[in-house]
């Protein structure tokens, strides 16, 4: 994303943190409004040669293309769904491997990163490959589960205990209305994703392809790897989540927001004003928690009322700390909530009606990779006195056991004994997918190069200009070393 956020984009950032990933998803746009809307308007959806929009107005030839696949491949005779890509075709005089992009998310969209600021990155490794951006199941071009109408129940006060009987109820609503609509919703997990990626490889007519992702796109790989390893020549990710990863341990979002409060030391006027920033947070949340607020939003579009708790403000510190412009953010909205000031919520919120929808996809995803037994335990120990609790990845787990039966079990979730040359690259100031659980995935990488990026965040790859050099190199069979880059820290704002 590109640095700074004006009103308008912080407006929905709640809405990030709402629908769980929808922050990683939008990984390639220009700012954090986060609407996951198709970010490409290709009507008609017909396959062959276009001229694609690019960021910031830049065009360039390319080739848009449809596959089938079986939308549940555990169900015989399942009723096929169309997959969607875009392919940039390599200026190479004999390309390499088909270079695959993983949208995050889950619910991000490889056409939609390419429109947005990773856009002269898709262009640069045309250098070596093909490049395909590639639209998972459910997303942009591919789009197979229909949209639901907005919910007309009244909204919910944003506590955890009433924004999780919400949207267990409309979520186990959802499921039901998309499974009488002739969904195969058993079909939306990651191991059903990566056989995609697999067909995707085919309809290419490739021997091998390399795989380029972030955040959840770097959980499919691993997907990938694990059940078509032999035809991934090689991979560079960003913004690691494991097998087991998709619930985040509460404790180590105490050690970034640790790492911010040092951060804020530095500066006089701050350290003065917020003398300890994960203190004041809890006391927010505590009394917001024990007693909503009623703030205004929009409903439906017209003017309405939620009682926030301050389980929905850690939602939204949640979203903020993903990445330096926005984690900017923080001391200002906390320092004005501290002070009993709960209208500054009012910009952060978008529609409340859309905020509480579900698109299937993101939540079905979630909801089959799950969580360990012994991590869902960590996580609810320390979520009791963790500054953001369990919301981070809300509604996960408070979603799980809503649909019986999805869970893909702890085979799924085993780690990995990984061979294929690998490119990974993290930022210090990455909220979402903290660097301690990185390093737990990491670790299963033999043949790796790491390339941090000091204060950077969630969207790494194109926080640094160096990044985008390394990546044509790595993917060329090239030698990448180690290296720690540097990027100014956040200015912090206290109004």
């Amino acid at each position: 994303m590109a640095d700074g956020v004006g009103h308008g984009s912080a407006a929905r950032m709640i809405q990030t943190s709402l629908h769980r990933r929808a922050l990683l998803a939008a990984a390639g746009l220009a700012l954090p409004t986060l609407a996951l809307a198709r970010a490409l308007p290709l009507a008609p959806e017909v396959a062959g040669p276009f001229r694609f929009k690019g960021w910031k107005g830049q065009e360039v030839d390319a080739e848009r293309g449809f596959f089938e696949v079986p939308e549940d491949r555990q169900i015989p005779g399942s009723r096929k769904i169309r997959l969607g890509y875009v392919r940039f075709a390599s200026t190479a005089a004999r390309p390499g491997p088909p270079i695959v992009y993983l949208a995050g998310g889950p619910g991000g969209e490889g056409t939609g990163a390419a429109t947005g600021p990773r856009f002269p990155i898709f262009m640069a490794l045309r250098a070596v490959a093909d490049v395909i951006a590639f639209d998972q199941r459910g997303t942009g071009l591919s789009t197979s589960i229909p949209e639901r109408p907005a919910s007309t129940r009244p909204p919910p006060v944003f506590t955890e205990a009433g924004l999780t009987a919400y949207v267990r109820s409309e979520f186990q609503s959802a499921w039901v209305d998309w499974t009488r609509a002739g969904v195969a919703m058993t079909g939306y997990n990651t191991e059903q994703n990566a056989d995609d990626i697999d067909d995707l490889r085919r309809h290419l007519g490739a021997e091998q392809i390399s795989l380029w992702g972030t955040s959840y796109g770097s959980h499919l790989a691993l997907s990938v790897l694990k059940r078509h390893g032999d035809r991934v020549s090689r991979v560079a990710l960003s913004s690691l989540e494991g097998q087991d990863q998709t619930v985040k341990r509460p404790a180590r979002v105490d050690a970034l927001l640790r790492q911010v409060d040092a951060l804020l030391g530095a500066d006089p006027a701050a350290r003065s004003a917020i003398p300890d920033l994960p203190a004041m947070m809890r006391r927010v949340h505590k009394r917001l928690e024990a007693q909503p607020a009623a703030t205004k939003v929009k409903l439906n579009g017209a003017p309405g009322q939620i009682l926030m708790g301050g389980f929905g403000v850690q939602m939204l510190a949640g979203g903020l700390i993903a990445n330096p412009h926005t984690l900017a953010m923080l001391p200002a909205l906390y320092l004005a909530l501290d002070a009993g000031k709960t209208d500054v919520l009012a910009p952060f919120l978008g529609d409340v009606a859309d905020l509480l929808s579900f698109r299937g996809m993101p939540e079905a995803m979630d909801l089959a990779s799950g969580i360990s037994p012994a991590k869902l335990a960590l996580v609810r120990r320390e979520a009791k006195t963790a500054v953001v609790g369990s919301a981070l990845n809300f509604p996960m787990p408070q979603l799980l056991g809503a649909i019986p039966g999805v869970d893909l079990g702890e085979t799924f979730r085993t780690p990995l004994r990984i061979e294929q040359p690998a490119l990974l690259v993290a930022g210090s100031l990455d909220g979402r997918t903290p660097l301690a659980e990185q390093d737990e995935v990491a670790a299963q990488f033999r043949r790796k190069s790491r390339v941090l990026v000091e204060n950077a965040g969630h969207n790494v790859f194109e926080a640094h200009p160096d990044v985008q050099g390394m990546l044509v190199q790595f993917f060329a069979g090239e030698a990448v070393a180690d290296a720690r880059l540097s990027l100014p820290p956040p200015k912090f704002k206290l109004a």
